[in-house]
């Protein structure tokens, strides 16, 4: 068993000014045992690829509450997918209609979670679908 910690990027796509709920996030990723990269505010979609690419993260997670998340996460998948990166976790989280959540979700977003969603449970999600992944690479985590 090796020591090795899931890498995570926390991104805010666009104009959207909110990110305690990503600080938030952020932090309990990291009491979690992750290892967590925060973007800041307003990186575009080619921005947090490219983050994401230096960083070699497992995990992407955007938080949007603006209601751009229909332009702006595929964007950020295209982007992803473009610098070989379409194997990372791709997650998402804020204000999101079911419509929206089922759309994306059948284009790559692995799960998306909405206000009032347990930190705890986000991590917990993390971990047991990187444990999956892992273990299906025969990569020893």
């Amino acid at each position: 068993m090796t020591d090795r910690r899931i890498r995570v990027l926390v991104a805010k796509p666009g104009l959207d000014g909110h990110d305690r709920g990503a600080k938030t996030v952020a932090s309990v990723l990291r009491d979690h045992g992750m290892e967590v990269i925060y973007t800041g505010l307003h990186k575009t979609p080619d921005m947090i690829a490219e983050i994401a690419l230096q960083e070699d993260v497992d995990v992407v997670g955007l938080s949007i509450l603006s209601g751009a998340h229909m332009a702006l996460f595929p964007r950020v998948r295209e982007e992803l997918v473009k610098r070989d990166m379409g194997h990372v976790l791709l997650v998402g989280g804020g204000i999101i209609p079911e419509d929206d959540r089922t759309n994306l979700e059948q284009d790559g977003f692995a799960k998306l979670f909405g206000p009032g969603t347990n930190t705890d449970s986000i991590a917990e999600y993390i971990q047991a679908e990187m444990k999956t992944r892992w273990a299906a690479e025969g990569v020893d985590a």
